[in-house]
């Protein structure tokens, strides 16, 4: 709570300065301009990738302690933001402001390059990457460049630290005690985390929220570019490629390129003769 009243301070700060005019420091991976030291701290924090503050419950971790607030949501069943149209309720007000857009149908943001429209500007941002070839997120390690935060966050574990907390049975090691007690469940077989409709259960809370989607039929992951929703993240990414025309998987010998693994493995079987 302490990390929270100081973050909460450090805000209040940042909003005072920002009506000055006032941002001296500046992120010397991004150059991004913060209106302190400490907000610069937090910033960094989106670089290397930590994530020092823990959910006592299911052990997600966050960059910050309001990320976690909100998340705590999930775990309290608070929902404070309600829609007036079709009374579906949100735990956090950015979540609520793109349903809403729903509603509307509004894509006021345009491509001036192809001209594609979309919903909020983060997406027509993320989409001009396409045309200009632009990687703004960088690892401070090795150097490489990408299109998007998630997949810079996602490489630099490639570098993470070596974690202080062993696993007895397969030596492997973890950044925090809630990691290692969720990985031991794998040796133990437990499984704590029960689906209310059928008699399924899981080791950990975000493969129980994932699989009860199957009995309410929740598909909370919306196409940006078409109406089509999925269950999980992992499968509208996937979906999402069919739209930008991404393809980051390369034949090992040819230059053919594929927007999924399973049809690269599938084509390299052509020139392994599997």
């Amino acid at each position: 709570m302490e990390e929270t009243h100081r973050h909460e301070k450090t805000r209040e700060k940042n909003k005072s300065l920002k009506r000055k005019g006032k941002k001296k420091f500046t992120c010397s991976q991004c150059g991004k301009s913060l209106a302190s030291k400490q907000s610069l701290g937090y910033h960094m924090r989106v670089h290397t990738g930590e994530k020092p503050i823990t959910c006592s419950q299911c052990g997600k971790s966050f960059r910050e302690s309001s990320k976690l607030i909100k998340h705590m949501r999930i775990h309290t069943g608070k929902k404070p933001f309600t829609c007036s149209q079709c009374g579906k309720s949100f735990t956090d007000s950015s979540n609520f402001g793109r349903h809403m857009l729903v509603h509307t149908g509004e894509k006021t943001h345009q491509c001036d390059q192809c001209g594609k429209t979309f919903l909020i500007d983060s997406y027509l941002k993320r989409h001009l990457r396409i045309h200009t070839k632009e990687k703004p997120f960088s690892c401070s390690v090795c150097g490489n460049s990408f299109t998007r935060q998630d997949s810079l966050i996602n490489h630099q574990k490639i570098h993470a630290i070596v974690g202080e907390y062993m696993c007895f049975e397969c030596e492997k090691t973890f950044r925090t005690a809630v990691h290692l007690r969720t990985h031991a469940r794998i040796h133990t077989g437990e499984k704590p985390y029960k689906c209310s409709h059928c008699d399924k259960r899981f080791s950990q809370s975000p493969h129980l929220k994932s699989h009860e989607r199957i009995h309410t039929g929740e598909k909370p992951y919306k196409c940006s570019h078409c109406h089509k929703r999925f269950r999980r993240s992992g499968h509208l990414k996937t979906h999402e490629k069919i739209h930008t025309g991404e393809k980051p998987y390369k034949c090992s010998h040819c230059d053919k390129r594929f927007s999924q693994l399973p049809h690269l493995k599938r084509h390299e079987r052509i020139h392994t003769g599997e």
